[in-house]
């Protein structure tokens, strides 16, 4: 295959590394230090990725994220390439959800970097949860999933951003998260280097992520039960192997990220027994997920979420249910006004006046009838499948505190 490479970082970087060992190429390189690619990478203005034959798929790096890289995204989303996006690009889930309009119309494909939940580790720990929340497995009862996060860097922005990977693996273990709750120090400044959130879902069984001091970077997991625990750690060095530990017995296994996210570009399907590869909707989540944890710390408050579907019938619903407000109220305005004013002309002797204040009510019934002939519109637009899958519609979820 044949790559672009749009802005770098140590995401993208592991992509390329694993693309050159298979024998694929990077062919251009935008907005990033040459020192980053190959000798003879054409350096070259982002709008040379637009074009289909000039490579097969563009890799989004992060590191130096600007507004002109951000734009130069939705334009290559909307000209339907393929682009494989280092996770996550911008803490907003208003951008995420843009992308992901966009993506509808172009048919564009988005690869999150999400590679950790495709480790044979993640399912089997899945499959430890599904048997114990049965009572059936060899762990008894589950009683708690304990994530924590080794990092170097512990202020704000590196801890939600990790944590906008982290909970991508949240959602495969435990499902749909529907509480979100913090616990930090005193002050919200100093609150990010201990931070604690906890996810309560339907599966009923509680997980609590939490930051420590890294002796050694990267992500520890412990599923803890009546009878015993089963741990995963999974390094943040690529030369390090990820290991499984039976009541403190290790068993190893290793994992090349960049490799794994070239698997998902080339269209490899997992097994039944497998996580399937996250698509945009997964990484939307995750980055919505980080994105309500700075409320939570501010407010000293757990947030329920609701998910929520939402689609082009959906948005129009939501804008014609605030228009419907709006028209009413400014029925009554115009309503006060108009009697103010014919009031005002009657006494004046005003005619005219009198007059256009006496066609309140036709004005009113006008904009009344114009509203619900919109309700109709919908009947007479064809409303795709919209069913969820890799790279798939986006369902942000409200929430209330």
């Amino acid at each position: 295959m044949k790559f672009g490479v749009l802005g770098f970082d140590g995401q993208i970087a592991s992509v390329t590394a694993a693309a050159r060992a298979r024998g694929d190429v990077i062919v251009l390189g935008c907005d990033l230090p040459a020192a980053a690619l190959p000798a003879g990478t054409r350096i070259a203005p982002w709008e040379a990725l637009l074009d289909a034959e000039a490579c097969d798929a563009v890799l989004v790096g992060g590191e130096g994220w600007n507004e002109v890289r951000a734009e130069a995204v939705r334009k290559l989303v909307q000209a339907g390439r393929t682009l494989v996006l280092a996770q996550p690009l911008e803490l907003s889930m208003l951008w995420a959800y843009e992308l992901d309009m966009i993506r509808r119309d172009s048919a564009a494909r988005l690869i999150p970097f999400l590679p950790d939940r495709l480790h044979p580790f993640v399912g089997r720990l899945r499959r430890e949860l599904e048997t114990g929340l049965a009572s059936a497995g060899p762990l008894g009862t589950v009683e708690s999933v304990e994530m924590t996060r080794r990092l170097a860097d512990r202020g704000r922005d590196g801890v939600l951003r990790q944590l906008a990977r982290d909970a991508d693996l949240v959602r495969v273990l435990v499902g749909e998260p529907q509480r979100l709750s913090t616990l930090g120090g005193a002050a919200a400044d100093a609150a990010w280097a201990t931070l604690a959130v906890g996810f309560t879902g339907a599966a009923a069984v509680p997980v609590r992520w939490r930051v420590a001091r890294a002796d050694r970077p990267g992500l520890e997991i412990t599923i803890v039960g009546a009878q015993g625990s089963r741990t995963v750690a999974a390094p943040d060095d690529p030369a390090l192997p990820w290991t499984w530990s039976t009541d403190g017995v290790p068993e190893a296994a290793a994992f090349d990220r960049g490799a794994a996210i070239l698997g998902v570009l080339a269209g490899a399907s997992a097994t039944p027994a497998d996580v399937e590869p996250a698509g945009w909707d997964d990484a939307a989540r995750a980055i919505e997920l980080a994105e309500t944890v700075p409320r939570s710390v501010a407010k000293g408050r757990a947030i329920d979420l609701h998910q929520e579907e939402f689609s082009e019938i959906g948005t129009f619903r939501g804008t014609m249910a605030s228009l419907g407000c709006g028209i009413v109220l400014a029925g009554l305005f115009v309503l006060l006004l108009a009697t103010l004013v014919g009031g005002i002309a009657r006494e004046a002797g005003w005619d005219l006046g009198e007059r256009i204040a006496g066609l309140w009510p036709f004005a009113v019934l006008t904009v009344l009838g114009m509203f619900l002939a919109l309700q109709v519109l919908p009947l007479f637009v064809a409303t795709p499948d919209r069913r969820p899958g890799p790279g798939g519609p986006l369902a942000p979820a409200a929430e209330r505190e």
